[in-house]
């Protein structure tokens, strides 16, 4: 496979990229500098030697390792996103390499005293004897998605280099804009023209995934009325009262920081209050489709019942579906679920088959005609500046996609 330095070079030239999308941006990509990269990558696919090499009007990218076998095998595709999250900031990016990892607290920031403990995070003693990448304690690292890319890439370049690996046509796909849930959105699914295809967006090393959550966003509005306070009796009307009021009518324990596996939340990530209006945003997430459903319902009957005490127009509540459990598109051809499982078994690993406590391009493309399960990327604490990736883990990464590439060639010679 790839050398490990190779692969550490060309991760860190993607995550020094700042790559962050924007959620108030109404454009494809939503952030301008998401074009730095994605020419980058344009560059580099037709440098390894893929064909087809192609950026659309939105920056989506696509590109085609061509079939070297003579019989007909199905086509199969390896999707990536290039984005980061805005929750925190991506840029000025400063990775910092850890050789053969001890097992201690790794000080990302000596001087703002951040450190990365095993004593919180646990599974840093996975690693221990390993090569790991993190962040300098003031960024994200980039790894949700960078190493997806960096690990798709490489493999393509190794199956090119290796004409001896038997593998039928492969399509290669790098969106922007996933981290705010777009990702998928202007993904054109026929001109890609897989059978099928895997998302290589998940975190430790095993992972296998094809179901997610069912989500939706809420925005609660709540109406006040403003006097003066010295006048306000019988008047004065709070609108952050009532948004108390709202929250505390929500199940506390059934939160993204007190659920887990299969349980589904309420999540309050951005209360905006004055006296006379006040501004709830949620997302909603489960499983269960009837239990989501019946979670948007409570959520408007909650509303219900305060205008029914306060009055009509208090509180309006505006819910929208974001994406659906990708499980029912991917159950009707498990063989592709199959395949990732084998393909990881013979990379050495056991593989982790469990529900995405949240979404990835694939579950949107799944309902967009292109099944797509969500295979390991290897790194840990996505989205703020304890982030950290194992470069073994990225190594079994590539293993893992060209062993699938053999395999989806023998199971259809």
């Amino acid at each position: 496979m790839i050398s490990k330095q190779n692969l550490i070079d060309r991760f860190v030239s993607y995550v020094t990229v700042d790559t962050e999308s924007d959620p108030n941006s109404m454009t494809t990509p939503s952030s301008k500098k998401q074009w730095d990269l994605a020419h980058q990558l344009v560059k580099e696919l037709k440098a390894i030697g893929l064909e087809d090499v192609t950026i659309d009007e939105n920056a989506y990218i696509m590109a085609t390792l061509p079939s070297n076998v003579s019989h007909d095998v199905p086509t199969i595709g390896f999707i990536s996103h290039f984005d980061t999250t805005p929750d925190f900031t991506g840029a000025n990016v400063k990775p910092q390499i850890i050789k053969n990892y001890d097992g201690k607290d790794i000080v990302l920031n000596a001087e703002q005293n951040i450190v990365l403990s095993p004593d919180y995070f646990e599974d840093l003693l996975l690693y221990k004897g390993q090569t790991l990448i993190t962040t300098d304690g003031t960024t994200l690292l980039g790894a949700d998605d960078k190493a997806g890319i960096a690990e798709i890439i490489s493999a393509m370049e190794y199956l090119v280099q290796h004409p001896e690996i038997k593998h039928g046509k492969i399509r290669v796909g790098f969106t922007p804009d996933e981290e705010i849930g777009r990702g998928a959105h202007k993904f054109d699914v026929e001109k890609f023209g897989a059978d099928w295809a895997y998302t290589m967006d998940g975190s430790e090393i095993g992972e296998l995934e094809y179901e997610n959550f069912n989500a939706a966003g809420a925005v609660v509005t709540i109406k006040g009325k403003i006097v003066h306070p010295g006048y306000a009796k019988g008047k004065m009307i709070n609108s952050m009262y009532i948004a108390q009021e709202y929250i505390n009518a929500l199940p506390r324990e059934e939160t993204p920081e007190q659920t887990s596996g299969r349980e589904g939340f309420y999540h309050l990530y951005s209360i905006k209050g004055e006296v006379d209006h006040t501004t709830l945003q949620y997302i909603i997430r489960d499983h269960d489709r009837t239990h989501f459903e019946e979670r948007k319902q409570f959520m408007k009957n909650i509303a219900d019942d305060i205008n029914k005490k306060l009055g009509v127009d208090t509180v309006e509540i505006e819910i929208k579906d974001q994406y659906f459990n990708m499980r029912e598109k991917v159950e009707p051809v498990m063989h592709i679920v199959d395949i990732a499982e084998e393909a990881i078994k013979e990379a050495g690993i056991t593989p982790i088959i469990k529900p995405i406590r949240g979404g990835t391009d694939g579950s949107q493309l799944s309902f967009m005609g292109l099944p797509c399960p969500n295979i390991f990327a290897g790194g840990h604490n996505f989205h703020g500046r304890y982030e950290y990736v194992p470069v073994e883990s990225m190594q079994k990464a590539i293993e893992v996609i060209v062993n699938i590439a053999q395999i989806t060639a023998k199971r259809n010679a």
